[in-house]
């Protein structure tokens, strides 16, 4: 659906010279919802703002829907653009326009008939939950019915890819969920490609199939949001998945369990059905091991079940083996802590 082919975006000339992209490669399936994480300045809005050319790259190719947009002329571009929907950050709605304008400002562009219009946004209002805010103005909204408006204009045009450029991320927590939850809707309801970009791990954990780590311009990591979220590889995902389980407290006292040769530290994880099955506790009865639990978290990641425990085995070395060796058979993830 989307392919990124040696991407490179740079700013400036010379001496002042500025690469946010640097021959990046990226491919994103029809129908996903893709993630892209990193810190601020790691190029991730200049990624999302390339996909649909409102940056042009420095070279590279972009192809959307089996089309190079690289190599579109102006009025070839404009047509390709009503099929990728935008959503800021910032909403960036028209100040004094309604909530109905708001979303038919699209429609109006394309010169819609006016009963069409009519129909489609009040389709989009009542999919947003905003039929009762229709005359109202963005200054009388909060900031996640802005972010509602903003979510409906960008699907005014009926587009395929939906692209969300930091959607979540001046919404507080409980806002944020609700967003998600509808972006996660119009996924399933439209089967559109969504691309959302973020510096919270939470948002991708949330509604994401698959994620890219991008970190000074290049992608360091990426996969299926399970395999990635819970075995990281590369040391900026460590980082972003350490923040979102702030483990660090359980390690250090994992560490200092380390100290008596009969216990050993490890993080166990559960991953789908597994995780709501007493695994653990009918091992260690087989085994005689006794195990302290020092943190656990049982969450999901989109729709699947998983969790985490960093525990501590007490017990005969052998016997700790052998628990760590029934807990691999039976399908677990079992990383020893040193």
């Amino acid at each position: 659906m989307i392919e990124l082919k040696q991407l490179t975006k740079q700013y400036g000339k010379a001496r002042t010279l500025t690469t946010a992209l640097s021959e990046l490669d990226l491919s994103i399936e029809k129908g996903e919802i893709f993630g892209v994480i990193g810190h601020s300045g790691a190029g991730k809005s200049t990624l999302i703002r390339c996909i649909n050319l409102l940056e042009r790259p420095t070279s590279g190719e972009v192809w959307v829907n089996g089309k190079n947009l690289t190599l579109l002329g102006k009025k070839q571009l404009q047509a390709e653009r009503r099929k990728i929907g935008m959503i800021f950050q910032h909403f960036n709605l028209l100040s004094s326009a309604t909530v109905y304008d708001n979303i038919a400002f699209p429609l109006r562009l394309i010169k819609t008939p006016k009963a069409e219009m009519e129909r489609k946004v009040s389709e989009l209002l009542a999919l947003v939950g905003l039929e009762a805010h229709r005359d109202k103005y963005p200054s009388q909204l909060s900031g996640g019915q802005k972010q509602r408006v903003g979510i409906a204009r960008a699907l005014a045009s009926d587009p395929e890819v939906l692209l969300c450029d930091e959607a979540t991320s001046a919404l507080d927590p409980q806002t944020t969920d609700s967003i998600l939850r509808l972006l996660l809707d119009i996924n399933k309801k439209f089967h559109l490609t969504i691309v959302l970009i973020t510096h919270e791990m939470h948002v991708i954990q949330s509604i994401c199939d698959r994620v890219a780590v991008i970190h000074q311009g290049g992608i360091v990591e990426q996969g299926p949001v399970t395999e990635v979220f819970l075995k990281p590889k590369h040391e900026v995902t460590q980082e972003f998945i350490r923040q979102e389980l702030d483990s660090g407290e359980a390690l250090r006292l994992a560490m200092q369990g380390q100290a008596n040769s009969s216990s050993q530290a490890v993080q166990i994880t559960f991953l789908g059905s597994k995780t709501y099955d007493s695994i653990l506790s009918h091992t260690v009865h087989e085994t005689g091991v006794n195990f302290a639990i020092l943190q656990g978290t049982i969450s999901t990641i989109k729709e699947t079940p998983y969790g985490q425990l960093i525990v501590r085995f007490e017990g005969e070395e052998r016997a700790i083996e052998e628990t760590i060796r029934k807990l691999l058979q039976q399908g677990l993830d079992v990383e020893v802590i040193h």
